[in-house]
């Protein structure tokens, strides 16, 4: 391994979103299916997470203005949102993402949108990161 003072950054801020929980192993195995010819993959994949996630925030936030609500589509919304934690491996939104489900499955609207609100803090802070993390890896494997 080199030793360059870029890489061993990058594997540090890997590593911390392991220790922190942030992110699961689901993110290196992400990584480590990108190829010569498709070097972005795990970029790319998180990208469309983003824009995807956004997507079902917006309907899940409809949802909840709605009277009545209706509980299946928001029950598909925010199973679908917790299928894209799995893919990418985003585990502080998943948690997130599956205590708004509980409150929903009760009845709990308030509640729900309660934790809605922190699953947005979480995808806010998850998308930082890997936005720095991302711009790191793009000068490692471009130096200037």
């Amino acid at each position: 391994m080199e030793s360059n003072p870029l890489h061993q950054q990058i594997a540090t801020m890997r590593q911390s979103f392991l220790d922190e929980e942030i992110l699961n192993d689901q993110f290196i195995q992400l990584e480590n299916m990108a190829t010569e010819d498709d070097p972005t993959f795990a970029e790319d994949t998180i990208n469309l997470y983003f824009q995807e996630t956004t997507k079902i925030i917006a309907t899940i936030e409809e949802e909840f203005v709605k009277d009545p609500i209706d509980y299946n589509a928001l029950e598909k919304c925010l199973h679908d949102f917790k299928a894209l934690c799995v893919s990418i491996g985003a585990s502080k939104v998943l948690i997130e993402v599956n205590k708004a489900r509980a409150c929903c499955d009760n009845g709990n609207i308030e509640g729900g949108k309660a934790a809605l609100e922190k699953v947005k803090v979480e995808q806010e802070t998850l998308k930082a990161k890997l936005d720095s993390y991302f711009q790191q890896v793009k000068q490692a494997k471009d130096p200037k």
